[in-house]
């Protein structure tokens, strides 16, 4: 008899950016330099979070250029099933985009997602109003 294995499942969306606030983290003129953000976005799809909860910190290695570290807190469903889980997210940004990749933090989902790991990524192209993601996943 041998053991049969699956892949993660996997899902898809869009997301939409709902509100946003920086502030700097010491000298605003200077370079390298950092920031911290406040961030609300709204998931739709395979992940459905109509006000998710998000912090970053930036890098900013040149005029709109660097990268980012950040946590967000989804509250709603993936694929149907409810519950909540957090995302550590670290990506790079220059003038045509952001490039992300995600990953379920261990131990954070509760509800009918308890167990979940997984990971996912998205690309934000400069001006688009909303962002597609990829999101593979297992529930233990």
């Amino acid at each position: 008899m041998s053991a049969r294995t699956t892949g993660p499942t996997r899902t898809t969306g869009r997301f939409t950016f709902a509100d946003w606030e920086e502030q700097p983290v010491g000298p605003a003129d200077a370079t390298p330099r950092l920031a911290r953000s406040t961030v609300v976005n709204a998931f739709a799809g395979g992940i459905e979070a109509g006000a998710t909860s998000a912090a970053y910190t930036f890098t900013y290695t040149g005029e709109g250029v660097g990268a980012f570290t950040g946590l967000e807190l989804l509250s709603g469903s993936v694929d149907g099933r409810k519950g909540a889980f957090v995302l550590e997210q670290r990506g790079s940004f220059d003038g045509s985009g952001t490039r992300c990749t995600f990953e379920v933090v261990p131990g954070s989902a509760t509800g009918e997602l308890a167990g979940l790991s997984g990971s996912g990524s998205f690309t934000y192209r400069a001006g688009d109003t909303s962002v597609a993601y990829e999101f593979g996943y297992t529930i233990a």
